[in-house]
């Protein structure tokens, strides 16, 4: 059901949208993604109690950012994949950090 148009904004009703998730990655030979472990209750990486692991089946895309380097480096490597079963994610890697990141397109 949608709230009426003019129902005001209530903070209690608002959530964020894509937010990236932290992951651990497992890499093949090439640094490619082979193996996704999160954690059951917010997307957090490798070692948690509740986490499920996940099979890359397919690279669809790489691509690389770098960006703004003038004022804070962004710089993150990308590979939008296909998990065993069928989910599509992105994977992101910030290369400055060394950090691993997920997102649902």
């Amino acid at each position: 059901m949608v709230a009426p148009a003019r129902a005001t904004l209530r903070a209690d009703r608002l959530r964020t949208l894509n937010v990236p998730r932290s992951v651990s990655v497992e890499l093949n030979a090439d640094g490619v993604p082979t193996k996704v472990w999160r954690s059951k209750d917010n997307g957090g990486g490798h070692g948690g109690q509740e986490e499920t692991a996940a099979v890359v089946e397919t690279i669809l895309e790489m691509w690389r950012i770098d960006d703004e380097w003038w004022r804070q480096l962004i710089s993150r490597r990308y590979f939008a994949v296909i998990f065993e079963g069928g989910a599509r994610v992105v994977l992101f890697e910030d290369l400055v950090t060394s950090e691993w990141f997920i997102q649902t397109p």
